[in-house]
């Protein structure tokens, strides 16, 4: 077993279960009986020495029920590119000697497609360079996008509220007797998981949303206009994803207002729904408006799913048992078992990182503007059952640092 202690880092977006793994991390890493520290807003903690000694915190159990039910990011987040590097490099010699000054020789980071490059980024470096730590990654994302697991952390949880907001929005607009359109706007840049995951709001009284538009299918102007006024439903409700494009290529978003690049070179979506909702306005002359679910849809921790806090606290005590084998440069995930059962696993980290898991052609119907019953069973046993939540003056309780 690898001596030394342990470091921890969250990175990328928020989710209502990012906290449930570091709750996992803690929990293993104090059950072996070392240090852990969290590196404060990621990996930019490691470069200016900002750490924090978890264990003192999270020695009170009741503090460890309240993280794993807290959202967001406890230890803080960041949006930040480790450059590449040939040989020695003064960044990376920093890092390292933080944490060789508090003997860290394992670290978890904890976040989705473009915290994997960290990871990959520091194990080969220490590889390189001899600096004797180990670093697992473990995966965090609402847009369960990541490659090598069946889903991701942040993923049910993100997909429940998706559902039931779809649901209550569709309520509100099926009382009124005029026809209308509402368009919802729900995350996702290149892969449309969660958009896909709008469909888990039909009911027996309900078959909203009537049209479902994910990225990995090309709409045009012309089949918008022709989909809607096909659309039997009185008060239409359709989920679109941030990131839908036309037949050309280019952002809905885009046509609207262009919001530039992040770090990592990804494209600042916005106002995809408010693009199409003009459309049918201009088109068809009916009563339209458009929702953009924004940040509500990625730490909605009041109701999310169980199924996703557990299994988040289970990988990330995973990601510590891999680098006590002696495992480096690996990615936790999930591979799905029978019904519904889920065991862990672990991949290269080089064939996980700046990928994209995209909705596969079996999820989506030929007509391009609705999901298939296989990607209905693929969906709901995630986001099953509700957690106990403590509640203070009406409200959940959450822990902060």
């Amino acid at each position: 077993m690898i001596e030394g202690n342990f470091a921890v880092a969250q990175s990328g977006g928020p989710t209502a279960a990012i906290n449930a793994s570091l709750c996992g991390v803690i929990c293993e890493v104090l059950r072996n009986d070392r240090k852990v520290y969290g590196m404060i807003n990621g990996v930019k903690g490691a470069i200016d020495n900002n750490f924090v000694d978890l264990g003192e915190i999270f020695d009170d159990k009741q503090n460890l029920k309240l993280l794993k039910n807290t959202p967001a990011a406890f230890l803080g987040s960041c949006r930040y590119r480790l450059p590449d590097f040939n040989g020695k490099s003064d960044i990376y010699e920093r890092i390292f000697d933080n944490f060789a000054s508090k003997n860290i020789t394992m670290a978890v980071y904890i976040g989705g497609n473009d915290s994997m490059d960290t990871v990959m980024k520091l194990s080969e470096y220490s590889e390189k360079n001899k600096k004797g730590v180990l670093f697992a990654g473990v995966p965090k994302t609402i847009d369960n996008d990541l490659v090598g697991t069946d889903h991701t952390p942040g993923f049910g949880s993100a997909a429940k509220f998706v559902a039931s907001a779809v649901s209550e929005i569709a309520r509100d607009c099926a009382v009124y007797a005029d026809r209308s359109a509402t368009v919802i706007e729900i995350m996702g840049r290149n892969a449309g998981w969660l958009t896909a995951a709008s469909a888990l709001a039909r009911s027996a009284t309900s078959n909203a949303p009537h049209l479902i538009y994910l990225p990995e299918r090309p709409l045009s102007r012309e089949k918008l206009i022709e989909d809607v006024k096909g659309c039997a439903a009185r008060n239409i409700v359709i989920a679109v994803s941030e990131g839908i494009k036309n037949e050309k290529g280019t952002y809905y978003s885009n046509l609207d207002c262009n919001s530039g690049h992040d770090k990592f070179g990804h494209a600042q979506l916005c106002g995809s729904a408010k693009v199409i909702e003009n459309i049918i306005k201009e088109t068809f002359g009916i009563k339209t408006r458009s929702v953009e679910l924004n940040v509500l849809q990625r730490c909605s921790s009041h109701f999310a799913s169980l199924t996703d806090l557990d299994e988040a606290e289970m990988v990330g005590a995973f990601g510590v048992k891999s680098l006590l084998s002696g495992s480096t440069g690996v990615v936790a995930g999930f591979e799905r078992v029978r019904d519904y059962e889920v065991k862990p696993i672990i991949n290269n980290v080089s064939k996980v990182a700046n990928l994209e898991k995209t909705v596969p052609d079996s999820f989506i119907t030929e007509n391009g503007y609705d999901v298939t019953e296989k990607a209905i069973e693929y969906l709901r046993p995630l986001i099953l059952g509700e957690p106990q939540i403590e509640m203070e003056n009406g409200i959940p309780k959450h822990i902060a640092l």
